[in-house]
C-alpha cells in the first residue's frame, strides 16, 4: 500500500506562499475561501472522472486509445530539431521550480528545466513563434492544457510522488534520449518505461511515479497535459473544474514568474555557443528498439511500501 503524505502542487492546492497581492499577483485570481473551496471540489470530483473515464483508469495508456497520437509522433523529427536551438544555450533556461515555486518540495536544483509553451490559460507566445514545428503538432491534441520541453539533466531524479487530479492525462514526446536508455525511465505505479525517440507514452499522474535519468546525457521530452476524456456530464464537470484552474493563485504566480523570465529572455541576447554545445548533453535513439514496453492492467505498486510525495509535475 502506497503510505506517507501527500502535499501537492500549484495547480490544485492552496499554499501558504500563495497570495493576493497586487505586486506579486498582478491577474485576477480567486479569493482564498473560494480557492479551498474549488479544491475540495477537485478532490470530490475524482472518482467520478474514473468511473465515467471514456478510456478506463490504468497508468499507463495504449496509445491507440488516442487516433491523433500517431501524428505528433510523425512530427517528432521536426520538433526535436527546434529543441536543438533551444538547448544552444541551455543555462538561459530556467529551472522548473523558478517558475512554479511550490515544484521545489521535490526538485530545488538546476538539472530540471523547461521551456514553456502553454499553461492552464497561459500562452508563451513568443516560444510558440520560435518554433512552428511545434506549435503545429500541439494545435493536433484535443483539450491540451500544459506543454512544454521538459529538460532533465545527467544523472537527474524526480522521486516517487503523484498528481492531485485525474481530470487531465499526460503525455511524454520522446525527443532526446542518451544512448544508454534502459537507464533513463519512468516508473508509473510500478510498470517502468523506457522513452525511444519520436514515441510517446500516455499516463495518469495521478498514480504514484517516479523519474531516472541514471545516465551522463541528458534526456528532453515534449511534456503535454491533456483533458482526459470522460462521457457527459462527467466531461462537463471535468471542463468547468479546469476552466477555474488559471484562477488559483498557484497558477498566477506561475504565470507572472514564466511572463518576467520570457521578457528578460528575449530582452537579452543569447551568447554564442560553442559548437559542440548542441550535442555535449547526448544523442538521440531514434531508430533504437522499443525497450520494456509497459504492460497494461493490475497497480504493481499495490503493496508499495516508498514515501510519496504529490505533485503536479513529473518528469
Amino acid at each position: 500500500m502506497v503510505a506517507g503524505p501527500v502535499p501537492s502542487f500549484p495547480p490544485w492546492r492552496p499554499t501558504l506562499s500563495a497570495t493576493r497581492s497586487p505586486v506579486q499577483n498582478p491577474n485576477r485570481t480567486l479569493p482564498r475561501w473560494l480557492a479551498k473551496f474549488f479544491f475540495q471540489c477537485v478532490e470530490a470530483a475524482q472518482r467520478r472522472i474514473a468511473r465515467g473515464s471514456l478510456v478506463g483508469d490504468k497508468p499507463i495508456f495504449d496509445n491507440a486509445q488516442f487516433p491523433w497520437v500517431e501524428a505528433i509522433e510523425a512530427k517528432g523529427p521536426a520538433i526535436a530539431k527546434e529543441l536543438e536551438a533551444v538547448l544552444a544555450n541551455p543555462g538561459r533556461l530556467p529551472a522548473f521550480h523558478e517558475i512554479s515555486p511550490d515544484v521545489a518540495t521535490i526538485t530545488q536544483d538546476h538539472q530540471w528545466q523547461t521551456f514553456v509553451f502553454l499553461g492552464y490559460g497561459m500562452r508563451a507566445e513568443r516560444n510558440l513563434a520560435r518554433c512552428p514545428a511545434t506549435a503545429a503538432a500541439l494545435e493536433g491534441i484535443p483539450g491540451l492544457r500544459t506543454a512544454f520541453f521538459s529538460i532533465l539533466s545527467p544523472g537527474k531524479q524526480i522521486p516517487l510522488h503523484r498528481g492531485p487530479y485525474n481530470g487531465v492525462l499526460r503525455l511524454h514526446l520522446a525527443l532526446k534520449v542518451p544512448r544508454q536508455r534502459e537507464h533513463c525511465w519512468i516508473e508509473v505505479d510500478g510498470q517502468r518505461y523506457v522513452w525511444q525517440a519520436n514515441r510517446a507514452v500516455i499516463f495518469d499522474d495521478a498514480y504514484p511515479h517516479q523519474v531516472h535519468n541514471d545516465t551522463d546525457e541528458t534526456r528532453v521530452v515534449l511534456f503535454v497535459d491533456f483533458e482526459r476524456p470522460c462521457k457527459a456530464p462527467v466531461s462537463w464537470l471535468n471542463k468547468l473544474l479546469l476552466a477555474f484552474a488559471p484562477l488559483t493563485p498557484e497558477l498566477q504566480q506561475a504565470k507572472a514568474n514564466h511572463e518576467k523570465w520570457e521578457r528578460d529572455y528575449y530582452a537579452t541576447p543569447a551568447a554564442p555557443a560553442p559548437a559542440t554545445a548542441q550535442h555535449a548533453a547526448g544523442t538521440p535513439a531514434a531508430n533504437a528498439p522499443e525497450v520494456n514496453p509497459p504492460a497494461h492492467g493490475g497497480h504493481a505498486s499495490a503493496h508499495r511500501e516508498e514515501t510519496v510525495t504529490d505533485e503536479r509535475a513529473h518528469g
